[in-house]
């Protein structure tokens, strides 16, 4: 697995966070993030930037981008924060859905709650579910790689 993709909705909070933790732990992985309904072209969530930065994670120069299936091509892992993610992605392109599945899928796999718009806690909370997530993915994506 060496493209990986995270998928969120807006692709300003919870992909950006993934994206950067998942390429921190895995160095030798290209990993990158998109959006289902994303805002184009806009920054990070600045509740999100301001939490993953009191944590030692940076969102500096993210610029959301939107899921096509050209970009799900190029990926051999896509990571979606919430179920109707996967589903919706399949709807667009069914011929990914092998590729798909939840970013928490070995730490609970009932997704990842979107805090957009939610105060600064409800951030915090959704970060740590995050790393956890990222931490697994980093575990078992090591082991399989080859040396």
């Amino acid at each position: 697995m060496n493209r990986i993709l995270v998928v969120c909705v807006g692709n300003i909070c919870r992909s950006p966070v993934g994206e950067r933790i998942l390429a921190a732990r895995l160095p030798k992985a290209t990993v990158t993030s998109a959006g289902i309904g994303a805002l184009v072209g806009h920054g990070a969530d600045s509740t999100a930037a301001e939490v993953a930065a009191a944590r030692g994670v940076s969102l500096d120069g993210h610029v959301a981008r939107q899921f096509t299936s050209r970009i799900g091509e190029e990926n051999d892992l896509i990571l979606v924060m919430e179920p109707g993610h996967r589903r919706e992605i399949a709807k667009q392109a069914p011929h990914l859905l092998g590729r798909i599945m939840l970013f928490d899928h070995w730490t609970g796999g009932t997704g990842i709650p979107d805090p957009y718009k939610r105060p600064h806690e409800y951030h915090a909370k959704t970060f740590d579910l995050i790393l956890a997530a990222a931490g697994a993915w980093a575990t078992r994506l090591a082991e399989k790689a080859p040396d």
